[in-house]
């Protein structure tokens, strides 16, 4: 049995301590949002924040995470999350979607990059795109991916 803090919420999961924190999400909590895409931390599709950090949940076991807040995409952009509300507010404004299946990891890692800058600082091209290099998108949309995260800082200023 682990216990863990989803999205402010305690789970108690009877599940082994090294299954990945993605299958518990998924499978045991029922929590979809947060995509399965190579297994292997590559892609990004998985991303959820764990104390505030960016990591990839098909690797990481949930034994790592007790004790500890995960927060999922759920909670990201259901309006609570002031950075969530803002960068989700940005895909949808530059239209990032395309296939829709990175965008939970994408929003993921760039919500938490928004909230590691100082309060109102405007991060350069370079910057968002090293911020955001660890998720791939298949349909190429780095370019309004960009642009979004770049309006998302704007508006948060």
């Amino acid at each position: 049995m682990s216990k863990l803090n989803v999205n402010g919420r305690e789970h108690t999961v009877d599940t082994d301590p090294a299954t990945p924190i993605l299958w518990a999400l998924r499978d045991t909590l029922g929590l979809t949002g947060t995509k399965f895409g190579c297994g292997a931390a590559l892609c990004g599709a998985c991303t959820v924040h764990l104390d505030g950090q960016a990591i990839r949940s098909c690797i990481t076991p949930i034994s790592a995470a007790e004790g500890k807040q995960i927060r999922t995409i759920e909670a990201t952009t259901d309006g609570s999350d002031r950075v969530g509300a803002a960068v989700h507010a940005a895909w949808v404004q530059h239209d990032v979607a395309q296939c829709g299946y990175c965008q939970s990891g994408q929003i993921m890692s760039a919500t938490a990059f928004l909230k590691s800058l100082p309060r109102g600082k405007q991060p350069s091209a370079a910057e968002i795109d090293t911020a955001m290099a660890g998720n791939i998108c298949r349909c190429g949309t780095y370019a309004r991916i960009r642009a979004a995260v770049a309006d998302a800082a704007q508006a948060l200023a």
